[in-house]
């Protein structure tokens, strides 16, 4: 069973994200409710990727994303955000973010799409870190 972090300054947004993730995907979710309650459990937690909202008060996700690859914390990470500009994009991906999903469709394929991102960053996380990598034809 994978294990994430959850990150988002929305009680609402998390308990729905964890609730789907959880029931639908079997996908066990730690959650904080800020980049600063998030970086302890990064340091002491494993964890198989990072989900992170963008917009949160005292660090937004992208300068979270940041300072954990500062820290040496190499973890997939994905931005989940209802931020939905070119630019948060752009940043989120040359900071080192896995993949960027932006909220607002329907919870089914939202969760659907989020958990395919989550299996496909720690899928090659796996690949890097083992150098084996799936013979296709």
């Amino acid at each position: 069973m994978l294990r994430i972090l959850l990150v988002d300054d929305d009680p609402a947004s998390l308990e729905l994200s964890k609730d789907y993730l959880e029931i639908f995907y079997e996908i066990e979710v730690d959650t904080a409710c800020s980049a600063g309650e998030a970086i302890p459990k990064l340091r002491t937690g494993t964890f198989d990727a990072v989900v992170s909202d963008y917009r949160m008060p005292g660090m937004d996700g992208i300068t979270f994303l940041k300072a954990i690859r500062e820290k040496g914390i190499g973890t997939p990470f994905i931005l989940f955000t209802g931020a939905g500009k070119e630019d948060v994009l752009i940043r989120a991906l040359e900071s080192g973010a896995s993949f960027y999903l932006q909220k607002g469709k329907e919870p089914k394929a939202l969760y659907a799409e989020l958990s395919e991102h989550i299996q496909e960053a720690v899928g090659r996380k796996t690949q890097l870190n083992t150098g084996f990598y799936p013979i296709t034809g």
